[in-house]
């Protein structure tokens, strides 16, 4: 008798290691991934690491896999990732800005009512543009699918800036297409959608319009713009690079992990700042799990199927706009059209909704393949190779999920960085004097679109005029803040400004009027021998930045050029064109008026 109900106990025996087997095979975020992400770490010399969060639902609408884990480094000291880990998101905190622009739609209470199609002017009169057409005819659609004619003009904002600052400053800059001629990311655009809860709901932040509309009702409870309350957690990631970082070494993947300074700013609190619209979200693997649950629910809660964002906006995010790319970068792929911080690609013939985000230190790429109920976001702080890393993982767990023979990704984008870019061209060994002595272009500049800097003469020494304290007290400071930037021999004059992409501009003569332009980031470390180093010093590499000084008639001016695109290697597609012309001001993409000051 026993061995008889032994037996009979067999086939359930079966049917459960069947299922638990099926179980583990299912697992996305297993053993095998591990060894491939530590793999891929170790390939690419990365001195940070990644977070995963993997989503997947079956026919049913059934969750079958809600995973999410960290591999890698966190922070300079050593800490490791963990799902719990905090990222900047960078750009992917567009998708939360133009979903809070849903709400405010299908909010019939507000005065004016607004839609996706309503011109830009009719809701912010700020909105004034050099074009007259595009400050006429703009509706918000144009604003976030980037098609406004306007790049990026990254550098005219400062952190002390507010949206009404930033909307000022739109008002003087050069437009490079015309209107809705090609896609020109822009983050500013973003930036005035942020103003849209402050005018229409009584000056309510935008940061806290977006927690109490969309990150507490989701759960999001991670989730935050105020970098305080991220670093209060203990889990906030440093964003880490590669400190002397040589393309030329012969080893493009080298260098001593170091980290970057925070880009998206320290202050705001919850109620954000300048920077919360276009990319001052911060968060972790398990929040965007979530995330990508809802976008895949259309909006609906993943837990409770409440309706937390109307579905018709998620929708209207996703719904191509513009061309973003005119030819596949791989045959597995299609080109990608661009819609409301989200783009469409086919990937091995699968749909693909996504959106990358880098910022300094940190890149981020949620996707999610609506046709099949999958979600993929990885998240890392490499900030060099953190792109291309985010993408061949990417690609790695959507083969596995969807079933299909493996890519080596990795070889692939390895591959294009093999090979480093255009060296810079050496300063002539008898180089031409520009038209007036240096120290008659040392001096405070302005461009209404950009706001004001102080231009200090480094070397040659400036005896006379005598240099201002600010100056004096910059130079005094510049082996200690920005160690090794000042190069042997080259006539240069430094400039601090409080952007977020850069702390200091140096402008190095080459010849004649025209000088080089790189823009360097002072980088607080943990060293008491050098408290600080200096970041994104290419001087040997090509950045296409250059700057052009004239003297007419007593007034001196500064044109410059290649600086529209940001730091995104400005000399690679999709570049803007610099623009052409037969002076100064009509080549210049930025020109800058000194100003006359009287010495006290």
């Amino acid at each position: 008798m026993l061995l008889h109900s032994l037996t009979k106990l067999v086939p359930f025996y079966l049917i459960y290691c069947s299922l638990v087997g099926a179980q583990k095979t299912n697992e996305i975020l297993d053993a095998e991934t591990e060894r491939f992400v530590n793999q891929i770490l170790k390939d690419w010399r990365s001195p940070g690491g990644l977070a995963i969060a993997y989503v997947k639902k079956d026919t049913q609408g059934n969750w079958v896999n809600v995973e999410t884990k960290g591999y890698g480094r966190a922070t300079a000291s050593g800490k490791n990732v963990t799902e719990q880990t905090l990222f900047n998101m960078a750009s992917n905190s567009k998708l939360f800005t133009v979903m809070a622009t849903g709400l405010l739609i299908h909010n019939e209470t507000l005065t004016p009512r607004f839609n996706w199609d309503t011109k830009v002017s009719a809701v912010v009169p700020e909105f004034n543009t050099t074009d007259p057409v595009t400050t006429r005819s703009a509706r918000f659609i144009d604003l976030l699918s980037h098609r406004t004619g306007y790049p990026r003009h990254e550098f005219a904002y400062r952190y002390n800036d507010t949206i009404p600052d930033v909307l000022q400053k739109m008002h003087y800059w050069r437009q490079s297409s015309e209107f809705r001629d090609t896609w020109q990311y822009n983050n500013n655009m973003y930036t005035l959608m942020g103003s849209l809860p402050s005018k229409l709901l009584g000056g309510m932040p935008f940061a806290r319009y977006v927690k109490d509309n969309i990150f507490v009702p989701l759960g999001l409870n991670s989730t935050t713009y105020s970098y305080q309350i991220a670093d209060a957690t203990g889990n906030r990631a440093d964003g880490m690079t590669r400190q002397n970082w040589d393309l030329y070494s012969g080893d493009v993947f080298a260098g001593t992990p170091a980290a970057a300074k925070w880009w998206s700013g320290t202050t705001g609190g919850e109620d954000g700042n300048v920077l919360a619209a276009s990319g001052g979200v911060i968060s972790n693997a398990v929040d965007i799990a979530t995330w990508m649950q809802t976008l895949l629910l259309d909006g609906r809660h993943p837990k409770t199927n409440q309706t937390i964002i109307p579905s018709d906006v998620i929708q209207r995010a996703l719904t191509a706009v513009i061309p973003q790319s005119y030819r596949p970068e791989f045959p597995e792929v299609s080109l990608i059209s661009y819609g409301s911080a989200q783009t469409q690609i086919t990937y091995r013939n699968h749909l693909i909704v996504e959106h990358p985000g880098f910022v300094r230190g940190f890149n981020s790429q949620v996707s999610r393949l609506p046709n099949d109920g999958v979600g993929v976001a990885v998240l890392t702080n490499d900030n060099e190779y953190g792109k291309l890393i985010s993408q061949l993982v990417k690609y790695y767990i959507m083969d596995r999920a969807l079933g299909l023979a493996p890519i080596d990704w990795s070889t692939r984008l390895m591959a294009q960085k093999t090979t480093p870019p255009p060296k810079s061209t050496p300063r002539p060994v008898n180089a031409t004097l520009p038209s007036a002595n240096f120290t008659t272009y040392a001096g405070t500049y302005n461009n209404a679109g950009y706001g004001t800097f102080e231009l200090c003469l480094v070397q040659p020494a400036n005896p006379s005029p005598p240099a201002t304290s600010t100056c004096n007290d910059l130079v005094r400071s510049l082996p200690t803040i920005l160690p090794g930037a000042v190069r042997a021999g080259i006539p240069t004059f430094f400039g601090a400004i409080d952007s977020p992409w850069f702390s200091h501009v140096r402008i190095e003569h080459f010849n004649r009027d025209l000088f080089n332009v790189t823009f360097l980031i002072s980088t607080a470390q943990n060293n008491t021998n050098q408290p600080f180093w200096t970041y994104n010093d290419r001087s040997t590499s090509d950045n296409g930045a250059v700057a052009e000084t004239e003297l007419v008639n007593g007034h001196v001016g500064l044109g410059m050029a290649g600086i529209w695109f940001g730091l995104w290697e400005p000399n690679v597609p999709p570049a803007t064109p610099k623009p052409q012309g037969n002076t100064v001001r009509e080549r210049a993409e930025v020109y800058w008026d000194k100003l006359e000051v009287t010495m006290q």
